[in-house]
């Protein structure tokens, strides 16, 4: 039986160094891990070490000490052209300021993560309405994201998120540009995929409405965590 453990942190500081002297240190001993199509919510208030943890699972950043492993590797061990195949391959990013490129189509950003992989321009814009389809905006392939609703652009970029198959989808405040009501319809239809696709899924979040919808939840605070139980 393969192993079910998908993401691990392991004891992981984040230590910023401003200037000679002064070191503010973000996270301060973190330990998680996250199963193969599991939904974790990690809460905590601004200041709490979210971003920082954020930018260490999605490989963007390194821990200072501690480790991050991905199906038992250490990211520490990785180069960059490793880390960029991990990000696009197996991680996939839905952020709370959507992140579109304003010229492109709809389409065409979903399009784009997959420019990294082998693939003809059909095949890619094939995935990519396929994705779009299936959060509910077939009939928005050729609009630009000035000519969306936040709510539209917040469902391309989970199109996007979604159209390279990843292990994960990593989503930071994803209601936080957006009213209640539309808010609600994203964390459903988020819910919704890594349900039908047994994609895992971390939302990070300062809303505690929003981390008590996932089956665990974790809770920061200056760098620590402070609490870990099931919904």
């Amino acid at each position: 039986m393969s192993d079910p453990v998908l993401l691990t942190a392991d004891a992981v500081e984040r230590v910023y160094r401003l200037g000679r002297d002064i070191e503010v240190p973000a996270l301060r001993g973190v330990s998680f891990a996250v199963d193969r199509g599991e939904y974790v919510a990690i809460v905590g208030s601004s200041g709490s070490g979210k971003s920082t943890l954020l930018n260490l699972l999605g490989v963007l950043d390194r821990p200072t000490s501690g480790q991050v492993r991905y199906d038992g590797r250490d990211v520490r061990e990785m180069g960059d052209t490793d880390l960029a195949a991990l990000r696009n391959r197996r991680i996939g990013f839905v952020f709370q300021s959507f992140h579109l490129l304003p010229r492109l189509t709809a389409v065409d950003n979903v399009a784009l993560p997959l420019i990294y992989r082998p693939g003809t321009p059909r095949s890619r814009r094939d995935a990519a309405v396929r994705a779009l389809t299936q959060v509910g905006l077939a009939d928005r392939l050729e609009h630009r994201p000035t000519e969306l609703s936040g709510g539209q652009q917040q469902r391309v970029a989970i199109a996007r998120a979604l159209v390279t198959d990843p292990a994960l989808i990593l989503a930071d405040e994803p209601t936080g540009n957006l009213d209640s009501v539309t808010g609600l319809d994203i964390m459903t239809l988020l819910e919704q995929l890594q349900s039908e696709r047994g994609t895992a899924l971390v939302v990070i979040t300062h809303e505690h409405q929003i981390a008590q919808r996932a089956q665990r939840t974790i809770e920061l605070r200056d760098g620590l965590v402070v609490s870990e139980a099931p919904a």
